[in-house]
């Protein structure tokens, strides 16, 4: 979970209340959220430094992930104020802002939004706050800046209307933030290159032919997002008024962030919680509209599944006054005395269903409070999904046998996965990572074979024979389903041993069919009828293996005849490259064509 370290003295006073530290552990409890230290600074140059409390948010909550979302969130939940009521103004003249988005962005970054705090009030707290939070969406919500990436200017140094475009890199030049010397794309990724801050994002956009940017009708670049703003439009304490321009790949994403940026920061404007949109022009992907959208959210939640998870007996009058205090507006409904109807303001984009308004009940109500017993009646009904049952079958069938389960990681280095198993990669086959921590771990596994040899090379020194097991997922690229690839539930064994071992690799693969009631069919079978269900082996040559001693599994189910897997004796060259002295044994199947 985040962790946000707030001022403490500040924090106090807008609660309006001092506190000592089991008193705010104890508040922090009944929130949902978590007292982490109470830090007392030391003393920098002759002046002692503000103490400090780092709380744990949730992770779900991204509008109390600065210190005017705790303040504003606890003042809430105390009754001390009710939910604010945002609102869209229009500008003094009238004329809104506008972003006009060029086709080209599709390639790289096609969602923009954006929002204007007109006539706010910056002090240095309120700054670095500010500057803190989008930080934090930075890290979490916005994965890193993969998925969104905010950038904020001083308006007032910028002259509408605005246009979101994608330019070659060379033909991009400004001055990035907090410099002095004005450079292209191209000189700009050098120059970050080794920055610690902002070299980890360059990946991001390094490839693309073109990169996304901002400019304003005087073709002044306000920012090369997701990387940098400019320096011209840069924010200060004496800044007035403040343009929130927000990309990214997610639509709905784009959004959230925008609607809690703005939302949070509302407050110190002259009027407010008001906030003033941004039309955003993009006719060639139907996106043109206005943004933000601070409208709350209407949805319903049932008082009779908000009793049976809880274990209470409330009113509905009850339930909407325990919702108050979680920031929404509610009342019973007027259609049916057994719902509420619930305004979800447009910071909580947390609340999905209504199990997650359940939850604020539950909070407002007191964890500590609801009755220790076990519900009488359920609020859910699980089942496990077939292919997780399927696998623990398999599981408990392979462990019976005396095999011993193992559990690697689903990453692996390039080599791992198919130069050093004699394969070839044909670049349509695995998921690659595209900015990898490390060589180990590269590619998403389209094999359980070098998590398994892995494991038995790290256990050398135990006696042998090694026989392990694994039951779980390879990934593989698959151009035809919207996110480019899929899983396939494998199971794979190894043996090693002074002797081969491959009449033992076979006989756990005889067992594991005779489980999965796929009989074996001897050549007389398969010529006597063509369509008897079963399995059967052939000989294949495949690098992976010792020459004329591998064979394919073949399966006949319900008519349709298919290649799930193959064993063999490992290939010399593949026992060097993972450091095996002894003969190892392996098989490896697709349990899915088994559904």
């Amino acid at each position: 979970m985040p962790t946000i370290a707030v001022d403490k003295a500040a924090l106090f006073r807008e609660l309006g209340q001092e506190y000592t530290t089991e008193e705010f552990d104890e508040l922090c409890f009944e929130f949902g959220i978590e007292l982490d230290e109470d830090v007392e600074r030391p003393i920098v140059d002759g002046k002692q430094e503000a103490a400090q409390l780092k709380i744990e948010i949730p992770a779900n909550r991204y509008d109390m992930l600065c210190f005017e979302g705790i303040s504003l969130m606890l003042n809430i939940f105390r009754g001390k104020t009710s939910s604010p009521n945002y609102r869209l103004v229009a500008p003094p003249d009238g004329d809104l802002s506008t972003i006009t988005v060029h086709r080209e962005t599709a390639k790289i970054r096609p969602y923009v939004s954006g929002a204007v705090l007109r006539n706010i009030k910056l002090t240095k707290e309120r700054y670095d706050s500010f500057i803190a939070l989008q930080d934090k969406l930075h890290q979490n919500l916005a994965r890193q800046r993969t998925l969104v990436s905010i950038g904020t200017h001083d308006l007032d140094t910028l002259q509408g209307p605005f246009t979101y475009e994608a330019l070659p890199p060379e033909e991009i030049r400004f001055t990035p933030l907090n410099q002095t010397k004005e450079m292209n794309g191209a000189e700009l990724m050098e120059f970050y290159e080794h920055d610690k801050h902002l070299g980890k994002y360059l990946h991001i956009i390094r490839d693309s032919p073109v990169y996304p940017v901002i400019y304003d009708s005087r073709r002044t670049v306000c920012s090369l997002p997701p990387i940098i703003n400019g320096d011209h439009s840069k924010i200060t304490l004496d800044t007035k008024n403040i343009l929130v321009e927000i990309t990214a790949v997610d639509r709905t994403k784009v959004e959230i962030v925008n609607s809690i940026l703005v939302a949070m920061f509302s407050q110190y404007t002259e009027e407010p919680f008001t906030v003033e949109p941004v039309k955003i022009i993009s006719p060639h992907n139907q996106e043109s509209r206005q943004t933000p959208d601070l409208t709350a959210r209407e949805t319903q939640a049932e008082v009779s599944y908000i009793n049976e998870c809880c274990g209470l007996s409330l009113s509905a009058e009850d339930i909407c006054r325990l919702l108050r205090r979680m920031s929404h507006r509610a009342s019973p409904s007027e259609v049916s005395a057994d719902l509420v109807e619930v305004q979800v303001p447009p910071t909580r984009a947390d609340v999905l269903h209504q199990c997650d308004i359940m939850e604020d009940v539950a909070v407002a109500y007191g964890f500590n409070n609801l009755p220790k017993l076990f519900p009488g009646k359920s609020g859910t009904i699980a089942q496990p999904l077939m292919v997780n049952k399927l696998g623990d079958i398999v599981r408990i069938e392979a462990a019976m046998a005396g095999w011993s389960e193992v559990m690697p990681l689903i990453l692996c280095s390039h080599d791992e996965n198919f130069a050093w198993l004699n394969r070839l990669d044909d670049g349509k086959t695995a998921v690659k990572l595209a900015n990898p921590k490390t060589a180990e771990y590269q590619v998403v596994r389209t094999s359980l074979l070098p998590g398994l040899l892995k494991t038995i090379r790290e256990n050398k020194h135990h006696s042998v024979p090694i026989k392990v097991f694994e039951v779980s997922d390879v990934a593989f690229k698959d151009e035809s389903l919207e996110r480019k690839s899929r899983n396939e539930r494998h199971f794979a064994a190894a043996w090693c041993g002074k002797t081969s071992g491959f009449e033992v690799v076979h006989g756990l693969l005889d067992r594991v069919m005779a489980m999965l009631k796929s009989a074996f069919i001897r050549h007389e079978e398969g010529l006597e009828g063509k369509g008897t269900d079963g399995y059967w082996i052939e000989e294949v040559d495949d690098p992976t293996f010792f020459p004329g001693h591998a064979a394919a599994i073949h399966v006949r189910a319900r008519g349709e005849e298919a290649v799930v897997g193959a064993f063999g004796i490992m290939h010399p060259s593949v026992l060097e490259k993972f450091e095996l002295r002894y003969p190892v044994s392996t098989l490896e199947m697709n349990l899915e064509v088994f559904l």
